[in-house]
């Protein structure tokens, strides 16, 4: 496998298109923005007018799109215009790392599969910095046999690797990881406010924290309380990183998923209200850790 597309050169999807050009395969891009199809193209990838002219005669298509709905239209086609299903061979595999729906992703292998061509949906974790380290976490949902077919493809983006299931698998883990995330932020950064409303220094609180019961990834990695923790969003106002509004989607996504099966996620549609409130206040494209001011502001911080 030594010819891919990249269909989607946003804040991931860029960085992830770069590592391919670094680990040796060759590239074609496309993205609606043409500066973002001009960077790939400096580091030495092929552009392409449109998506299917990027898809034609490769080995294997990435794509990194918004909503299900984008992704759907891209692969079967949409209003009587082409999809990317119509102009690949079958021996190509589909590779969707785009955080959508379970449903759409069965939708489109579906389709896929009926045309004889493999597609896998392959949402990733890490954020824009695993992105641009190409040590991201991939989680995939497909046949074992196109499981095995991405790993060069994968391995040169990513450091973690799974399979876990069938069609849209990847997508309801996915799902499930961000419904935590966004919990265990909100927890983390009432917490630390708790402690400094008596006068902690925020540093040691997650100190101690990191070592305790309490410990979590966001202390660990991506801290919310400014300037406890450096290179991170937070200590940047909040800039970067993984925008409010992209949280929301994801949390809309995992109360969608819980209706389907009846499932009792109170703590994720907390969540959701609670982002989605903070979003209406201007918040959306900021990262997801600024949540953090809606505890401090509160407290008149």
């Amino acid at each position: 496998m030594k010819k891919i597309a990249f269909i989607g050169l946003g804040n991931m999807g860029g960085p992830m298109a770069a590592n391919l050009l670094k680990a040796g395969f060759d590239v074609n891009v496309f993205d609606l923005v043409p500066a973002a199809i001009d960077s790939l193209v400096s580091q030495g990838a092929v552009a392409a007018a449109t998506a299917l002219e990027a898809a034609t005669g490769v080995d294997a298509v990435v794509t990194m799109l918004p909503a299900g709905k984008h992704v759907k239209s891209l692969y079967i086609g949409s209003a009587g215009q082409q999809g990317l299903l119509d102009v690949i061979g079958k021996d190509t595999l589909l590779i969707d790392s785009s955080t959508i729906d379970a449903e759409s992703a069965k939708f489109v292998a579906e389709a896929a599969a009926i045309k004889g061509v493999e597609f896998m949906d392959a949402p990733v974790s890490g954020g824009t910095a695993g992105a641009a380290a190409g040590t991201l976490t991939f989680i995939c949902g497909g046949s074992d046999h196109a499981f095995e077919r991405a790993q060069a493809v994968l391995n040169a983006m990513g450091a973690n690797i799974f399979h876990a299931g069938s069609a849209g698998a990847g997508q309801v883990a996915k799902i499930c990881n961000n419904m935590l995330l966004a919990v265990l932020m909100v927890g983390t950064s009432e917490a630390l406010q708790l402690g400094r409303d008596h006068g902690l220094d925020a540093k040691v609180l997650s100190d101690i924290m990191k070592v305790s019961s309490g410990g979590n990834w966001t202390l660990e990695k991506y801290n919310p309380c400014p300037n406890v923790m450096e290179s991170v969003p937070s200590s940047n106002d909040y800039q970067g990183g993984f925008m409010v509004d992209l949280m929301v989607k994801d949390l809309g996504l995992s109360q969608e998923a819980a209706l389907l099966t009846n499932s009792s996620t109170p703590l994720g549609a907390l969540a959701r209200s609670m982002y989605v409130n903070h979003a209406r206040k201007g918040n959306g494209s900021r990262d997801f850790s600024s949540i953090f001011e809606a505890f401090a502001k509160a407290n008149n911080e």
